[in-house]
């Protein structure tokens, strides 16, 4: 309860100095500028997802790297750099307002990639359209994850120029283009010398996501689980069994089969539920949620709709039947072991009678704090090994470790106010139970606190039918204006916190 109530007392404190910064005739001045320049907003919006941009597929990296860093560049920001990577580039820029106090801005400008035959409007269109009970959204890949919130604060920082007036703060920014096959290269874009300097002087980092749910109830991340994003490749040539090229699937009665192989490899993984991790030692550190974390997810779960969360994640039961309490306590503390895609042999209309010679099955593993991603991939091999499957090849596309951030943090702190201000109680959350980065800024060197903020309501991340809502009809739900006029209420909070 100590820190519920540290976090309380911060914020009420804070509400009453942000009356002062955000209702300045500046601050009104700035955000005037919001619905004036609204269209302009979504055009640039529509331009960005239009632009394919998928790391997987080397697909419009460089464009859509260019394309970031002309938006940053209209924005204000001076010393915009493409930082090269043995993979794909980075992004640095400042912008110096004169300010006492310096944050960091982190963003993603690659997407996952998109099949179009599994969505109703293209992906690669951004189309507006109307959607029921929500009001106008724009539907692409990108839209919600995370090109439209990384576009509403963009048109908060334009709002700033037009309206003539300097930012509260001074901002460095960093961008990536590879946050969606695990950043396996954004270590080297923060630890560039110059980057690092300029890192080193912030007091904290955020990056920009819609953090409202159907309900309009809007969380905050103490953090967020980290990830291992892998490749199990079985073959017969390394195998040494099966065949080396794809068979006659008559030759199943005396060849053994690579693809089955691996089906075993994967198995051995997980218990007899299919669920519980298997591997020797997967969870030997996991640090069990605290006591101050269960009473913040005991305190969520009495403030979240369980058939709101439900419908919006399109399920009806959670695993092992069990209830909502533990089903969010499973989402921030349990680590998993994700099949997130299988591919062997034929796949396409129809039948094709092969014994194929080769399967590949891509893996997720999240991880909570005190795991590192060295060690459990390590325990993956081990295991693999011990359980006759030496042979299948493990392939760590990117990862990192977990993060955290401290509760009282200034980051925390405005984001509670600004949230407050608006008549919202945030939920606090122990960890986002996806993955984000964030271990470049929270560990060494730099040390700093990092979290998402933002008002604004998108779904459909990775999945068909995309969505980020740009004029709600929702009294609850924040539209894009709305979401760009809480950035600018998050920067006047960041100034005094």
């Amino acid at each position: 309860m100590f820190l519920q109530s540290a976090i309380a007392g911060a914020s009420a404190l804070a509400s009453v100095r942000r009356v002062a910064a955000a209702d300045s005739s500046d601050a009104k001045a700035v955000r005037a500028e919001i619905e004036k320049h609204h269209d302009e907003a979504v055009h640039r919006l529509q331009e960005w997802i239009r632009q394919p941009t998928i790391a997987a597929e080397n697909r419009g990296i460089n464009e859509g790297c260019d394309l970031t860093m002309r938006y940053f560049r209209e924005a204000g920001f001076e010393n915009i750099k493409k930082i090269p990577t043995d993979g794909h580039p980075g992004i640095f820029a400042t912008l110096d307002a004169g300010a006492p106090r310096t944050y960091a801005l982190y963003y993603m400008y690659d997407v996952k990639q998109a099949d179009p035959s599994e969505w109703s409007s293209p992906p690669w269109e951004a189309r507006l359209v109307d959607k029921p009970g929500l009001g106008k959204v724009i539907i692409g890949r990108g839209a919600t994850n995370q090109k439209g919130p990384e576009a509403t604060l963009l048109a908060a920082l334009n709002a700033f120029k037009y309206a003539g007036k300097k930012l509260p703060v001074n901002l460095v920014f960093v961008a990536e283009g590879e946050e969606e096959i695990g950043s396996p290269h954004f270590k080297q874009v923060v630890h560039q010398p110059e980057v690092l300097a300029a890192l080193k002087k912030c007091l904290g980092v955020y990056m920009p996501m819609g953090m409202q749910s159907l309900d309009g109830t809007v969380s905050i991340n103490l953090g967020a689980k980290g990830v291992i994003e892998m490749e199990l490749v079985s073959s017969g040539e390394r195998w040494g069994r099966g065949p080396k090229q794809d068979l006659h699937s008559s030759n199943e009665a005396r060849v053994d089969s690579p693809a089955w192989h691996l089906v075993k490899a994967l198995n051995s993984l997980v218990g007899p539920d299919g669920h519980t991790p298997a591997v020797e030692g997967f969870a030997d550190k996991a640090r069990p949620l605290t006591a101050a974390e269960k009473a913040l997810i005991r305190d969520a779960a009495s403030r979240m709709n369980e058939s709101v969360v439900k419908q919006q994640m399109g399920v009806t039961h959670w695993v092992h039947d069990v209830d909502f309490l533990e089903s969010l306590e499973l989402l921030a503390g349990r680590p998993t072991i994700n099949i997130e895609g299988l591919v062997g042999g034929y796949t396409g209309p129809g039948g094709k009678t092969i014994l194929p010679h080769r399967a590949v099955a891509k893996l997720d593993l999240r991880l909570v704090p005190d795991m590192t991603a060295a060690d459990t991939l390590a325990k993956v091999k081990t295991h693999l090994a011990k359980h006759g499957f030496a042979d299948i090849e493990v392939n760590m596309t990117g990862g990192y470790d977990p993060t955290s951030t401290p509760a009282d943090s200034g980051v925390v702190r405005a984001a509670t106010a600004v949230y407050k201000s608006a008549g919202l109680n945030p939920i606090l959350w122990p960890r986002l139970a996806g993955s984000w980065p964030g271990y470049v800024f929270t560990g060494a060197p730099l040390h700093l606190p990092a979290g998402h903020f933002g008002m604004g309501h998108g779904n459909g991340a990775h999945a068909p039918n995309e969505y980020y809502v740009i004029e709600s009809t929702n009294s609850k739900v924040e539209g894009m204006d709305g979401g760009a006029r809480s950035h600018i209420d998050y920067l006047y909070e960041l100034a005094v916190v």
